[in-house]
């Protein structure tokens, strides 16, 4: 069986949470698409040409630790900027959205791009503000220093960038359930979440 979960959202949406809930509730294969471009974006940091680095790109690459540092993140917004790194990793997201046994991947354009035919679709969003505490905590978490100002600058440069790109831009899927949030409960929004996949015609695997 094959059935493709795609789901997208700005940063700190929740849906890398929602994402991996719904892989464990229907027993899906799960892709964080994000960390394919924090991988390049941190070969660009070491001072490799990005879109090499793109085509170059391996699975096992996918795991460092390193990968969540926030000049990553900074990194990766910029290269998926660039055309001809998004089109080296389009085929590597969609041979893993076909995969037998259901997939679920989270990204920008999954829904519009990568997978216009995944058979549910969901974006997740919430306001810059909630979304930049959140963001915040987890740095706080890990020991980085910065201030909630500086957070909540840097969501809304991601966003804009990321909105505004001219390839593959961000924005919600027409046919795309919208998840907002903002008030909601981690639970209260994976149970969202499931019902829309269910709706579509979602089952555990």
């Amino acid at each position: 069986m094959s059935f493709t979960i795609a789901i997208d959202g700005p940063a700190a949406s929740g849906k890398g949470t929602i994402s991996r809930a719904l892989a464990a509730h229907f027993r899906f294969a799960h892709l964080d698409t994000g960390l394919l471009y924090r991988a390049v974006g941190a070969r660009l940091l070491e001072g490799e040409e990005p879109i090499a680095a793109a085509r170059a790109l391996q699975a096992g690459g996918l795991e460092s630790d390193a990968l969540r540092l926030p000049a990553v993140a900074e990194a990766a917004s910029k290269v998926a900027a660039i055309p001809e790194v998004r089109a080296a990793l389009v085929d590597f997201q969609r041979a893993f959205a076909r995969r037998a046994g259901g997939a679920v991947l989270d990204g920008r354009d999954i829904g519009t791009v990568i997978c216009p035919e995944a058979e549910a679709k969901l974006f997740v969003t919430a306001s810059p503000e909630i979304r930049a505490e959140r963001r915040f905590a987890e740095l706080q978490a890990k020991g980085v220093e910065t201030d909630l100002a500086a957070v909540l600058a840097d969501v809304r440069a991601r966003d804009e960038r990321d909105m505004g790109r001219a390839d593959a831009p961000l924005r919600a899927a027409e046919d795309a359930v919208e998840i907002d949030t903002t008030a909601l409960s981690i639970e209260a929004a994976v149970a969202r979440a499931v019902a829309a996949v269910e709706q579509r015609g979602g089952r555990a695997g």
